[in-house]
């Protein structure tokens, strides 16, 4: 079995707190070229990157030591670092000395040497300035330590092994857990096993009522031993799909023999903020009682969760880490290491420091990635890659500020000055076809200056906050390009802000989607697809699928309104009708419909001319920013006998994601195309998607409005059993090119 010495250490010779305190540390490229420095220093004789392999017990180990003096006999791991080196947490310097007296005890066998001198070298890279913690080690005790690391690792390596083998066969006779598939499942479940085993990358367009859930879950798990893949994500846009998807895993678990084992290790990954049980304190031992000593007590919290019979959620992973004293956040962060499902949100895979694209690289995975609710993925995407920056933040801690960093901050506010001056100090939203340089050479000095004042002084989290919005301002402006967009505004005076909005989000996903083995988007709603092929940045040979509806257009009563326009013009005009129409439809068959809007003023508009008009139609409104249990309690308003109609904003929380099956929803209107507003920006980003694609105006505004639609009008049919009727109001929906957008099963016979 072939292992890394770092990555041994790594899960063997960890100690100590959990410490997320910042310290400064250099860049990657400081990094190297500290390395470099030191090696270049040393002279005759010495030897970098010095080769080291070794066989310790079953484990055949192999690694590179930083440098080494055959004529001292003298071994180097060098680490670089920025400031006071009494700094550097000990639970780093534990693992640093634990790495080098691994490589010293390979190097004693592999040069036959009976002792070695062993030195540490910690390297400021700003100061240009050694540190340099030396012993002399016995080749017996350092062999003798390395056995002891081998022994915990190699016995975890078996078990996994083991885990593995078991896992595979379990998986490639997984029996499903109903007698017979939905309609369509089977075509569902085949198309999503070939997808796996031929390692393809499919965008599959799955209507409402398919089971989808299960019906993806199921074949790509069966399909993991035919692919030969290690990991299967199954990545959401929402906490509640996530739920889904544990329940569709419980339901695979009680279908198996009860005699055999369930080897299927399933982890629920959730945000910091969810899983934090501490929210009041920081993330290092001298704050959190669950930081202090959580490398010490992880090995058994990882046996026992491991070991456990019942899926990694949230709950069961946190009374886990609950009997062991450490923090769920850091315990489920080490355990998607060992897991072989993992549910979590979209960013786990796709934001700029992903965890899951990161175990992918680090461990060569062939990962299987599922992305629920695809259609959600652009605008996702976009957000993970835009960054704002404030000028009200800067200027608050120039008040405050230590004076060594004060001509620094002085010189980044004179540049949002000029930034001001060049764009005039109106409200509306500036454009700026590049980065304004003065600005990024200012935040440039100014990080380096707070970091190197952070190296030597205590921590100052107003300094921090600033230097981090800062970088990663910066980290996105080094790959600027014409797939984002620069937005200055000036709400006030001192309220300046400075936005990279990303437009485009393939030029940062396509590397993602290389980085899987197999890759399944699915959704109710992507068409077309070449849509999501291009803004989503995946491959040429990407392919499209369709499956056919198992509900049939004579369930759904589709209805036109020629005679109504919603475009702006016409809003005030199309009231009276639209409220007439309402209340036809409800009297001519009473019960619960959702009437959707592009705007709550519309929406309250329409309301209050349905009240003045039909005061008998009983109807209640989304209004916004309503709180979960305000959210729980409209949507409970369904299940009472008595009919309303509820008035929602479209591509808000109740279009899409929200179950009402039988008479809890028997009809929807929709009075909007659910297009965009046709401003500054969207007209920016169109003419940008029509240089890169050719389809301006349908990737920004009818491609995306149409989705909208299709969403909120499928809340209405979602069984075999229900019956239902839309409405789509505006005489547009009539016109081809929209018309051939919306779900054929609409208008067809039986899929």
């Amino acid at each position: 079995m072939k292992v890394a010495v770092r990555t041994l250490c790594e899960f063997a010779a960890r100690h100590g707190d959990l410490d997320f305190r910042y310290t400064p540390a250099p860049t990657s490229e400081e990094g190297i070229a500290g390395h470099q420095a030191i090696q270049s220093k040393r002279g005759y004789g010495y030897k970098s990157e010095y080769s080291l392999t070794g066989k310790c017990l079953e484990l055949e180990l192999s690694g590179r030591a930083d440098g080494y003096n055959p004529h001292k006999n003298r071994l180097e791991e060098i680490k670089t670092h920025r400031g006071d080196v009494s700094r550097i947490r000990p639970h780093q310097r534990a693992l640093h000395r634990a790495q080098l007296r691994a490589y010293g005890a390979l190097l004693c066998r592999q040069e036959n040497r009976k002792s070695v001198e062993l030195a540490l070298v910690y390297y400021d890279t700003g100061r240009d300035k050694e540190t340099v913690l030396t012993e002399t080690a016995k080749a017996d005790e350092l062999w003798q330590e390395l056995e002891t690391l081998c022994g915990r690792y190699q016995a975890w390596a078996e078990q996994e092994e083991h885990h593995r083998e078991q896992r595979d066969a379990l998986l490639a006779t997984l029996t499903f857990p109903f007698p017979d598939f939905r309609p369509r499942q089977r075509q569902l479940a085949e198309t999503v096993y070939k997808n796996s085993v031929k390692a393809g990358t499919l965008l599959l367009e799955a209507p409402t009522g398919l089971g989808k859930t299960l019906g993806t879950l199921f074949p790509a798990l069966m399909a993991m031993p035919a692919a030969k893949q290690d990991r299967l994500f199954y990545l959401t846009c929402r906490n509640t799909a996530r739920q889904l998807a544990l329940d569709a895993v419980d339901k695979l678990r009680h279908a198996q023999d009860e005699l055999q084992p369930w080897p299927l290790r399933t982890l629920e990954l959730v945000s910091k903020d969810d899983a934090c049980e501490h929210p009041d304190k920081a993330c290092h031992g001298e704050s959190c009682p669950l930081a202090k000593g959580f490398f010490d007590r992880l090995p058994d919290a990882r046996a026992e969760a491991v070991q456990s019979k019942e899926p990694l959620n949230q709950q069961n992973l946190a009374k886990i880490a609950a009997g062991h004293d450490i923090c769920p956040y850091f315990l489920a962060q080490e355990m998607a290491r060992w897991s072989d499902l993992v549910i979590a949100d979209v960013n786990r895979m796709f934001d700029q420091s992903a965890l899951l694209h990161g175990l992918i690289r680090q461990n060569n995975w062939q990962a299987s990635v599922l992305v629920d609710e695809a259609h959600n993925l652009v605008d996702r995407a976009r957000g993970m890659y835009s960054v704002q920056l404030e000028q009200q933040r800067l200027l608050k801690l120039k008040k405050i500020a230590p004076k060594p960093v004060k001509a620094a901050l002085d010189r980044t506010a004179r540049a949002w000055q000029a930034l001001i001056r060049d764009h005039g100090e109106q409200p509306q939203p500036v454009f700026l076809a590049t980065l304004p340089p003065q600005l990024l050479g200012a935040l440039q000095a100014m990080v380096s200056v707070i970091t190197d004042y952070l190296a030597d002084n205590p921590p100052d989290l107003a300094l921090q906050e600033v230097m981090f919005e800062s970088v990663a301002f910066m980290k996105l402006a080094d790959s600027f390009g014409d797939h984002s967009l620069c937005e200055f505004q000036r709400t006030g005076r001192g309220r300046a802000s400075l936005t990279i909005q990303n437009l485009v989000p393939a030029d940062f996903l396509t590397e993602r989607f290389k980085a899987a083995h197999s890759v399944l988007l699915f959704s109710a709603t992507l068409s077309p697809g070449v849509y999501y092929r291009d803004l989503l940045g995946l491959p040429e040979d990407a392919r499209f699928t369709s499956l056919p509806s198992p509900f049939s257009a004579e369930q759904l009563q589709v209805q036109f309104t020629p005679g109504i326009s919603t475009r702006q013009v016409h809003r005030e005009s199309s009231l009276q009708p639209i409220a007439e129409l309402i209340a036809r439809q409800y009297r001519e068959r009473p019960g619960h419909y959702l009437a959707f809007f592009s705007s709550f003023k519309y929406a309250k508009e329409v309301s209050d001319t349905l009240a003045q008009h039909a005061p008998d139609i009983p109807q209640r409104a989304q209004q916004p920013g309503m709180s979960p249990e305000q959210r729980r309690q409209f949507l409970a308003e369904f299940q009472k006998p008595e009919g309303s109609v509820a008035f929602a904003v479209l591509g808000g929380v109740f279009s899409e994601g929200i179950d009402l099956p039988g008479d809890q929803l028997i009809g929807a209107f929709v009075a909007t195309l659910g297009l965009p507003p046709f401003d500054a920006w969207h007209e920016i980003l169109k003419d940008r998607l029509q240089q890169r694609f050719g389809e301006g105006y349908n990737y920004t505004y009818l491609i995306p409005g149409l989705q909208k639609v299709a969403q909120a009008a499928g809340r209405v049919i979602r069984t075999p059993d229900d019956r239902g009727v839309i409405w789509l109001i505006d005489d547009r929906f009539l016109q081809p090119g929209v018309n051939r957008l919306l779900p054929r099963w609409w208008f067809s016979g039986p899929g």
